[in-house]
Order: C-alpha cells, then sequence, then structure tokens
C-alpha cells in the first residue's frame, strides 16, 4: 500500500470532483437502495447533492482551501458521527479528516448509510491509499477526538460522552434570509431554492424570513411559485396538511398558497412546510436580532448589506470548502490535535 501524502490528497480530490460532474454510474447503482431507505432521498435531491460535492471539489478552491491545512505526521483518529437529513450531508467532516492526514472512524446515520460509502469507494479506486485512512464503525471506540452532529437532544449526550476528549458537538441550526422589498421575481425564485431544496430538511434551508414592515405577502408568494410541484411528496405533502390543520383549529393566523404556510413567530425553527416570519423597521434591528440569534442561525441568505457573513440568494445549499457548519473551523480543529 503506498503511503497517503498532502499532494495525492490534493490530485484525488480534483479527480473526485471532475467524477462527481457527471455522477451516472453513482447515481445509477445507489439511488434506487437510498429511496428504498430514505423517500426523502428522491432522484433530484440526489444528484442535486452530488452536484453541490462536485461545485465545492474544483480545482482552484481545493488549491485555496489546502493553503491553510496543516498534513499531519503523526495521524489521529477521529471520530466521526454523521447526520443523515439530506444526502451525503456528512461528507464534508470526511473530507476535513481526509485532507488533514488523520483517519476518520465513520458512524453513518442509518437514513445515509450508501451514498456516502459509494462515493468514498470512489475516491479509493483514485486513490488506494485513502483504505488505510477511514473506516466504518457501530460504535466508536478508540478514538482520539470527535465530530458530531445530531439535535439538542443527542448533543446534550455527546457532550457527557466525548467530554474527555476534544470534539465539536452540533445541534440544531436553522437558517434565515432578509428581504428589503425590492426583489425581483427572478431573485424571489431563486430563494425558492434556499427554502425547498431537499424539502427544507437541512440546517442551511430557510426556516425563517424578514419582511419590511408593510411586505405584500402577494409578491413573495408569485415569486417561488414554480416550487408548487413539492406538494406532490406525500411526505412532504403530509406536513403540510398537518400543519395547517393545525393552525386552522387553533384560528391562527398564517397565509397559505398551497404548499407553503406561512405564519409570524418570533422563533427561528419552523415545521417542515411552514415559513415563520417577522416584519422590521429599520436593518439596525434586524442585525440586532441576527446577532442575538446567532447560535441557532446556520447561514443568513440575503442581497440586503449586513455587517455579517451572508450568501446571496440560491447560494445556501452550495457552500465553499471553507463554509464550516455552525461556522466552527474544522480544519483548524483538526490541526490543532497535532
Amino acid at each position: 500500500m503506498s503511503i497517503l501524502t498532502q499532494d495525492k490528497v490534493i490530485i484525488a480530490f480534483k479527480q473526485l470532483g471532475s467524477k462527481l460532474i457527471n455522477p451516472t454510474d453513482i447515481v445509477e447503482n445507489e439511488v434506487n437502495g437510498a429511496l428504498n431507505s430514505n423517500a426523502w432521498f428522491t432522484l433530484d435531491n440526489v444528484k442535486k447533492s452530488i452536484a453541490s460535492f462536485a461545485a465545492m471539489l474544483n480545482s482552484q478552491d481545493i488549491d485555496t482551501w489546502f493553503q491553510a491545512i496543516k498534513f499531519s505526521s503523526s495521524p489521529k483518529k477521529i471520530g466521526l458521527i454523521l447526520a443523515g437529513n439530506i444526502p451525503m450531508v456528512g461528507f464534508h467532516d470526511v473530507l476535513c479528516v481526509l485532507a488533514t492526514g488523520n483517519i476518520a472512524l465513520i458512524k453513518l446515520s442509518s437514513s445515509d448509510d450508501k451514498l456516502i460509502k459509494t462515493v468514498i469507494t470512489e475516491l479509493i479506486k483514485i486513490e488506494p491509499a485513502f483504505a488505510d485512512k477511514i473506516q466504518y464503525v457501530e460504535r466508536l471506540k478508540g478514538f482520539d477526538a470527535v465530530i458530531a452532529t445530531g439535535s439538542n437532544n443527542s448533543s446534550r449526550y455527546f457532550d457527557f460522552y466525548f467530554s474527555k476528549v476534544p470534539n465539536i458537538i452540533r445541534k440544531n441550526r436553522n437558517s434565515v434570509a432578509v428581504l428589503s422589498g425590492t426583489e425581483t421575481e427572478a431573485e424571489l425564485n431563486r430563494l425558492g431554492a434556499d427554502i425547498f431544496d431537499y424539502f427544507g430538511l437541512g440546517c442551511r434551508n430557510i426556516s425563517k424570513i424578514y419582511f419590511p414592515e408593510g411586505y405584500n405577502i402577494a409578491n413573495f408568494y408569485e415569486g417561488i411559485e414554480s416550487y408548487q410541484p413539492i406538494i406532490n411528496h406525500f411526505k412532504y405533502n403530509n406536513n403540510y396538511d398537518y400543519n395547517k390543520s393545525i393552525y386552522l383549529v387553533n384560528a391562527a393566523k398564517h397565509f397559505d398558497n398551497g404548499f407553503l404556510l406561512l405564519k409570524e413567530d418570533k422563533n427561528i425553527a419552523s415545521p417542515l412546510a411552514v415559513l415563520f416570519y417577522e416584519e422590521y423597521k429599520s436593518i439596525n434591528e434586524v442585525e440586532n436580532t441576527l446577532n442575538e440569534q446567532a447560535e441557532n442561525i446556520q447561514c443568513i441568505v440575503t442581497q440586503v448589506p449586513l455587517r455579517m457573513k451572508t450568501f446571496n440568494f440560491g447560494e445556501s445549499q452550495h457552500p465553499k470548502l471553507w463554509d464550516y457548519a455552525d461556522n466552527v473551523n474544522t480544519v483548524e480543529f483538526l490541526n490543532g490535535l497535532n
């Protein structure tokens, strides 16, 4: 078995990115199995996720990313507890561990236990030396550090169980959008992707929107009308019907366009098929609110200039290699172990 070097990792990542641009074999071999085990993993969503990683693993961004990466001469075993809410969501953590020369002990989510393995198999075909750097486990043991992604409830267990080793423990987060009121229909349509990609199940999906005071909700609904077919997915439709019935029974004020409910609410995390909203009087007011909620926010989507990191409409589900979850630099964490 050849020795893995940083140069080999860089070359392999670039080749994987090129392969994922046309992932016909990967999709054909695995999508049926993924669909059978998780009805949320539609063919469109699987392709969308693979395309996102293909774009992430472009040659220029890989070269830029690796400028800040130290390749470990004494590899550590990094336990990875991966989420499974959207296809391949945990793959970035795997990339970070491999990029730093460490060993990935991977605890796959039962909701996403096929696609990531298939892509990793492709990576090992490109560079066989990765085989010594990847282990799939049912239970973590013998690890030097842990990166665990889960819910607010599971994070309490993770905090207790992994407290004696260096760790990154991720909890529930949601993303928000801020509108100025001057957006075009095309811009709102791009915002629709941030709301509806992966059925809204990702932490980078918009669950809360801030409208300027007096905003005409009809303009927003017109901009996202092209996403109406989402209601044809039975699990999404079930959530829509359930939440609609709750609001009707409780006589709760809400807006409804037939596939997305809008409800005024201070909370950031909304139920599936529901978007919470608030009105604001000034941008300063919004910025103060977002700063107060920073621990609960994954990303902010807007075209309004804010004094914080933001994403343009349609970009929330297309992060760069250096757009780390929860704004915790995973590579910096891994580099610091040596």
